[in-house]
Order: structure tokens, then sequence, then C-alpha cells
């Protein structure tokens, strides 16, 4: 009697770990997209009210007072509006200072 204990699992068990690999590969690719951002921002569909990175409105107020076209005065008033319309988001999406 010949049972496949005998012969051992054959060649095809390679592809176990391979499976797994892939697996694994596929949930941090996921994961990376989604989840794990880093600093880089918020993209797409899902991306939070307001953010538009280097032309956001609050970012082209920072750089006119950084350049000297608006006073200090100015740019905290500006600044309080910009606020209640875009609102500045941490980084868990939620409101709050930045």
């Amino acid at each position: 009697m010949n049972t496949l204990a005998y012969d051992g699992p054959g060649p095809w068990i390679l592809f176990v770990p391979l499976i797994w690999a892939a697996v694994v590969f596929g949930a941090v690719t996921l994961l990376r997209r989604t989840v794990w951002r880093g600093g880089r921002g918020p993209r797409g569909p899902w991306a939070v009210r307001g953010s538009y990175g280097e032309n956001s409105p609050i970012a082209i107020l920072g750089r006119r007072f950084a350049t000297g076209e608006i006073d200090e005065d100015e740019y905290w008033r500006r600044l309080s509006v910009l606020d209640e319309q875009f609102g500045r988001t941490t980084l868990d999406g939620k409101g709050g200072p930045g």
C-alpha cells in the first residue's frame, strides 16, 4: 500500500509560502494606499474638505503674509475667516489646531 505520507508532500508545497507572501504583500499595499498615508496628506475622493495642498487658501494667505503683501492684522483677520470656512484639520481628519 502506497500513501502520500511515504512520498512526501511533493513540489506543490512550495506554493504555500508564495501564496502567503502574496497575501501579506497585498495587505501591506492596501494599507499603505489607504491608512498609512504618512505626511503626504489626503488624496482622492476621500480627501478632507479644504485640503488643496500648496494652493489652499490658507497656504496662499501665508505666502502673501511672508512676502509682505499684507500686514499681521490683516493676516489674522483673514485667517479667522478662512478657518471658519475651510477649517484646519489634524492628521486624523477632525477639526482643531493643526
